[in-house]
């Protein structure tokens, strides 16, 4: 299964140009997404996906 963070709870938008993605599981800010950090560093896909809770807005 291909991570999409975007679609997790634990992604984050961050003020920081330098870093404008977050991922609030494993606690890092990053330009790139963070499942592709993950994926490079431990060879693994994400572990921590947890998607989105639905609003209920339509």
């Amino acid at each position: 299964m291909k991570v999409n963070c975007f679609n997790c709870q634990y992604f984050k938008v961050t003020w920081d140009p330098q870093t404008p993605r977050a991922c609030v599981a494993y606690g890092f800010k990053t330009k790139q997404i963070p499942s592709v950090v993950v994926k490079q560093s431990s060879g693994t896909e994400c572990l921590k996906f947890v998607p989105k809770a639905e609003s209920g807005r339509a």
